[in-house]
Order: structure tokens, then C-alpha cells, then sequence
């Protein structure tokens, strides 16, 4: 597994839209082909595609045919890796809309220029919504409110800052706002910053957008952004269904056992749980197992809100013969709890997912009926971890929902020795974890009496540990990788050494004077040297305006908040919060060091590294004509845009340098004592 290799794409964007297991398969099929004839052409793919799992049963072989000859006339023509991307994104875009997936803006979606429908219905919803939440946002208001019944929504969104706004009123405190461009006028560089900040915090708070680009939202393509919108208002609507924030959820289990089960539900099975709860009590003898086909007919909607809130309620719901005029009744006596209108009586009746989901979460929030009895809540509050301990578990959470089948190379399962759930004899799951124990040694980590079994029982404290190790692992071999493909050559392995080495030279050569001697160093909690680091690869994105000192308590909460959002503006994936910041947790100033190289790296040339800005504020060519993704994005209309940091400390010019200039100094530096010694 050490020898494991990312399979990379120049287009960045191309090569978010695949996990690696996509890109190894298709990269796979697409060199077989071109083992046979030595190239590949547009009449190669009809076979190979329509043989795919995800396309076998929506395509014939001519129809696979048809849809590549649309946007490639002649079957003879020659086409590489990327344009072999495209044309299975094209393909996977049809699927999707013939299977009817743009009804549902919760499900993913895939990038192209095929058109979707949307769910009229979902888009009143979410602007209602916006409208509610936003009304008093100092910079949104005198754009409040929306019509849903025109295209304002999508306008407003190409700016950024709705969607930022949105993500905060979801989950307070995500995005410091300080770093989100809010002028009337945005120039190309400045939307693209919001966006890239928008996706990244979109990312951190639990939402889907591997099939969503930043130019998708500069566009504002109606069936993605309505998809964003509708994941950030179902976290925001979700939020309170766990026993941290709601200990009372712990009447509806019976004894420690289910309450452990009830901590690993996500948040909507809780929700589905804590309705049938209510309506088992209220004689309801039907089990809700969705938001759709099972409330369709309202009565479930009858009994719990006369089960809930009788006083607002009755048997008048249950008698109405027609759905519509039952559903339309539940939802006036709903208004009477103060639950805004997400649906209306055709969305019921119709059963739509998302909209009820919300009309429910509406209910929970408004009337949960649960007890206030202070034992069962101080048990419950006894489940619940350690503030340090959830954060961790929350950026490995995150991390192994979004990397780890991603990064984990074929062949290093042995799957003839493993067991797939479901897992009904107990030795079972005890081998399958001793493989992974295994696989961990192979890999160097450090497992001192660490067996198979402590992951079966639950051993938090051990599971975060592996976790860590193998976090730290996929960092290091994607910036082995990522210098193995522009070198050509392996090289050594990657250390934390390299990496901290690596920030220092890049704060030094940027004229600053901050150095870290560890991930450890006390000094990282001030914030000061990650946000020279973040001016050292890209100048203009750090405002040093709003930055402080570091040095009260209030000022370090400041700098680590602004770090965050700088960090994912400029387009790194990062999970760490302000504390881990301000308490200098060793191993999330190692995964922020990290990603800010991993990103540094990935630039064709590094804008901090060819003379800065010209005097219009846009980034200047180097001599051989690159000017790298600053330029590019400013090339389209940068006329005399004023970069957001004019107040900060000049920062001398370097010459320009390659990307691979920069990743085999790392070899250089493994030698070098002067720095961070």
C-alpha cells in the first residue's frame, strides 16, 4: 500500500468531480483500450461504456453512440484521459436525468450542460426560507426579499455571499464573515473566492459537492444550486436531532444499549424514530419509514400533531376523505405550533421528500413532547464525549466520509478473508478488524497492543488514534504523488519534518520573520504564522485589515476564525476549528500545514512566486506566459480590480518558479538544520 499512487488531472476541476477509486477504474479501462490500437477515438467507447454498471441498464450500445456523437461528430477523432472524463460525465448526466434524479435536489448531481427540471415547489421552499432567515443580513436585505416566482434567487447566488451567509445561519460560526467578499460589484477573482469558500465550508459542515464546481455556482445552474441550498437548510433543520443538543431524545430508548445505537443514527432516522414514538403512543399502528410514500395520506401527519399539541388539533384531520382537503387541515393546525409553511398540501399529497422531511423538523423543533426529567437527561449528558475528543472525532468523521475510500489503494484487502455486513457472528467482525489492525502495521503505524477486537468493542480512544495514523498517512502520499507526477520520480518519502520545513522556507522567503520550531510551538496560537503562511501562497488573499497580534484571548479567536475561512477561500479542505487553533492541537496544525502545501503545490506556477500585481491589481504573466489560476480566473475581466489587501506589508518579488522547482527543494530541506530545528 506504501506504494499507492493517485491517479491526477490537470483540470482541477475535472478531477473533483471523481474519488480516486472512479479515477484508477476509468484510467484502468481507458489505457486497455489504448493498449489495443495504441490510441483511443470516439468509436472506442461505445462498448466500453455501455458495459459499466451505471449505465448497463439506461443505455444501449447506439444510444451510447448518439450521445457521444452529439458533442464529437467524428467517431475517428482521438481524444485523451480528460476529454474521456467529459464524455462519461456527459453519459452520467443523461442517466441521471432519465432516471427522473432532478426531482430531488438532495440527491447528487452531476456537472454538465444536459438539462434538469427542478422541483418548482422545493425552490418556493428555500427562498421562503432565505427570506425568513436573511431578512435582517446588513448585506443581503436590500436584495430581500426573493420572488420564487422568477430567476432572483439564482442571480443573487452568483455573487457567493448568499450561499456563505446560508451556510452561517446553518451552522453559526463556520465562515468568518470578515472573509467573504461582500462589495456591490465583484470582479471574476473575488466570486471565485466565494465560491471556493462556500464549497469548502459547505464541505466541512457535512454537505455532498463532489459533483459541484465553483463555476457551476458562477453560473448559478439552477439544479445544483437548488441541491447546495437544499443540503445546507436540511443540516440547519437537523441540527438539534442528537442527545448533545436535545438530551430528552433519550426517552425514546429503553436502556445504554439503544441509547449508543441512538448516538450513531443519523440525524434523520432519529427524526423517523422520535415520529414513531409518538405515534405508537397516540395508537398510530403504522410504521413511518420515509418522508414520502408513508405520510402521502396525512394520517400519520393527524395523529402526531393531535398526539403533540391537542388543544390545536381533533379528529377533524382523520375525517376527511380527500388527501388534499386532510392534508390542507394538518397544515393549518400546524401553523397554529408557529411551524412555517415548507410544503404545501400537494406537496403531501404527492409525497415529497425533502419538504416533509422539513415539515417534520418543523414539528420536532416546535414540539418535541419529550420529557424534561433530569436523571434521564444527566444520563443521556453521561454519553456525550469531551469537547476535545468530539472535535477530533468530528474532523476524522468527516475525513474518512469524504477521503478514505478514496485514498485506500486496491489489493491491500485481502477480501477472501473478509466478511461484508450484514455481520451476524461476532468472530466475524473480530477478523475483519484484525485485518484492518494489520494493514495499519504494514503501514508503520504505531499500534502498541492495539487488536481487532478493540475496534469491535468500541475503544473510541484507539479508533481515533488509527484514524489519525491513517489521516496522516493519505496526507503524505498525496504530496508524494503529487511530486512523483510532476518529477516523474518516486523520491523519498514525505515526513512531518518536510512539511514543516517547507512552511518556514515559504514564510522566510516571503520577507516574514515568524517561524514555528513544531506543531506543537505555543506561538502557532496567536495565528500570526499560518497567516503569513496563507499571504506567502497567494499575497492577495489575506486581508491584513482584520487581522490582529495574536495576543488576548479575544484577538488569537479572531486570527484562527479568519485562518479557517482564508484557508478554504483559497481552496483547501480542511475540518480543524478555531480551538485546535488556539490550543495548538499538534495534529490539526499538522493537517493545516498540510493542506495549505498540498495546495500550494497543485499551482501550475505560484502566483507569490512571479512578480506580484501589476498596477490594475491583477497578477502578471511570467516570462513564458503562465500567470497560473490567479491570472487565469482575472484574465476574464480584472479591469483595474484592487487586490484585498493593500494595507498589508510589502512583500518583496521573487522570481518565478515551477512547481517542480518547489517540490524537489523538499529533498534539499531534508538536510537543511537552519529552519524549524
Amino acid at each position: 500500500m506504501s506504494g499507492f499512487e493517485g491517479v491526477i488531472v490537470s483540470d482541477t476541476w475535472l478531477q473533483s468531480q471523481f474519488t480516486q477509486v472512479e479515477l484508477r477504474t476509468l484510467k484502468s479501462r481507458y489505457l486497455s483500450i489504448r493498449n489495443q490500437s495504441g490510441r483511443v477515438i470516439v468509436g472506442d467507447l461505445p462498448p466500453v461504456f455501455a458495459k459499466l454498471k451505471a449505465f448497463t441498464e439506461m443505455f444501449t450500445e447506439d444510444e451510447v453512440k448518439g450521445i457521444l456523437l452529439e458533442s464529437n461528430k467524428d467517431s475517428g477523432e482521438e481524444i485523451d484521459f480528460e476529454s474521456y472524463l467529459r464524455a462519461y460525465l456527459n453519459l452520467q448526466a443523461r442517466a441521471t436525468a432519465k432516471s427522473g434524479g432532478s426531482k430531488s435536489s438532495f440527491l447528487k448531481a452531476t456537472t454538465t450542460t444536459v438539462h434538469h427540471a427542478i422541483n418548482e415547489s422545493e425552490k418556493s421552499s428555500y427562498v421562503a426560507h432565505i427570506n425568513s432567515y436573511l431578512a435582517e443580513d446588513s448585506f443581503l436585505k436590500k436584495f430581500l426579499p426573493l420572488d420564487p416566482c422568477t430567476n432572483s434567487l439564482f442571480d443573487l447566488a452568483k455573487g457567493g455571499v448568499l450561499l456563505c451567509k446560508l451556510i452561517n445561519v446553518a451552522v453559526p460560526g463556520t465562515i468568518d464573515e470578515r472573509a467573504i467578499n461582500t462589495k456591490t460589484s465583484l470582479n471574476p477573482w473575488e466570486r471565485n473566492e466565494n465560491h471556493t469558500l462556500c464549497l469548502n465550508s459547505a464541505k466541512a459542515i457535512g454537505c455532498t459537492v463532489v459533483n459541484i464546481g465553483t463555476q457551476d455556482l458562477v453560473e448559478a445552474r439552477p439544479y445544483l444550486v437548488l441541491g447546495l441550498i437544499s443540503q445546507i437548510i436540511k443540516i440547519q433543520l437537523l441540527a438539534d436531532l442528537n442527545l448533545k443538543k436535545t438530551p430528552q431524545l433519550v426517552e425514546l430508548v429503553d436502556d445504554s444499549k439503544d441509547v449508543e445505537e441512538l448516538l450513531g443514527l443519523p440525524p434523520e432516522k432519529v427524526l423517523l424514530k422520535w415520529m414513531n414514538f409518538h405515534l405508537k403512543k397516540a395508537g398510530y399502528e403504522k410504521q413511518v419509514t420515509n418522508f414520502s410514500s408513508d405520510v402521502k395520506d396525512g394520517e400519520a401527519y393527524a395523529y402526531l400533531l393531535n398526539a403533540l399539541a391537542p388543544e390545536h388539533s381533533g379528529p377533524a384531520a382523520l375525517d376527511k376523505k380527500d388527501p388534499t382537503e386532510r392534508a390542507n387541515l394538518i397544515l393549518e393546525q400546524a401553523e397554529k405550533l408557529d411551524c412555517k409553511r415548507y410544503l404545501t398540501p400537494k406537496d403531501i399529497v404527492e409525497g415529497s421528500p425533502n419538504l416533509n422531511l422539513a415539515f417534520v423538523a418543523q414539528i420536532f423543533h416546535h414540539r418535541n413532547g419529550l420529557t424534561t426529567d433530569s436523571k434521564t437527561m444527566s444520563f443521556a449528558e453521561m454519553m456525550t464525549d469531551d469537547a476535545e475528543t468530539s472535535r477530533e472525532e468530528r474532523c476524522f468523521r468527516l475525513w474518512v466520509l469524504l477521503e478514505v475510500l478514496d485514498k485506500i489503494s486496491s489489493g491491500a484487502v485481502n477480501w477472501k478473508k473478509a466478511t461484508k455486513p450484514p455481520i451476524k457472528m461476532p468472530f466475524r467482525k473480530v477478523e475483519n478488524c484484525n485485518q484492518v489492525i494489520e494493514i495499519g502495521k504494514e503501514l508503520n503505524f504505531s499500534l502498541v497492543n492495539v487488536a481487532g477486537n478493540d475496534i469491535v468493542q468500541g475503544n473510541k480512544k484507539l479508533i481515533l488514534a488509527y484514524l489519525w495514523q491513517l489521516m496522516r498517512f493519505s496526507m503524505l502520499q498525496l504530496l508524494k504523488n503529487l511530486r512523483l507526477h510532476s518529477q516523474g520520480k518516486a523520491g523519498k518519502e514525505i515526513t512531518d519534518a518536510d512539511i514543516l520545513n517547507w512552511a518556514n522556507k515559504k514564510v522566510k522567503k516571503a520577507g516574514r520573520t515568524s517561524q514555528m520550531d513544531s506543531f506543537k510551538d505555543r506561538n502557532l496560537s496567536s495565528g500570526v504564522f499560518f497567516l503569513e503562511l496563507l499571504s506567502a501562497v497567494e499575497p492577495r488573499v489575506v486581508n491584513w485589515s482584520l487581522a490582529t497580534k495574536g495576543e488576548t484571548e479575544e484577538d488569537k479567536k479572531l486570527n484562527a476564525t479568519y485562518i479557517i475561512s482564508v484557508a478554504r477561500k483559497l481552496g483547501c479542505s480542511i475540518f480543524l476549528l478555531p480551538e485546535d487553533i488556539i490550543e495548538v492541537n499538534q495534529k490539526m496544525m499538522l493537517t493545516l500545514t498540510a493542506s495549505i502545501m498540498y495546495w500550494s503545490l497543485q499551482q501550475p506556477e505560484s502566483e507569490s512566486e512571479s512578480s506580484l500585481n501589476s498596477p490594475d491589481g491583477s497578477p502578471t504573466a511570467s516570462a513564458d506566459g503562465e500567470t497560473g489560476l490567479a491570472s487565469t480566473v482575472s484574465k476574464l475581466s480584472m479591469d483595474g480590480a484592487a487586490s484585498n489587501n493593500a494595507t498589508s506589508p510589502h512583500i518583496e518579488n521573487e522570481n518565478p518558479s515551477k512547481v517542480e522547482n518547489e517540490q524537489s527543494s523538499l529533498e534539499n530541506e531534508r538536510n537543511d538544520p537552519s529552519d524549524g530545528k
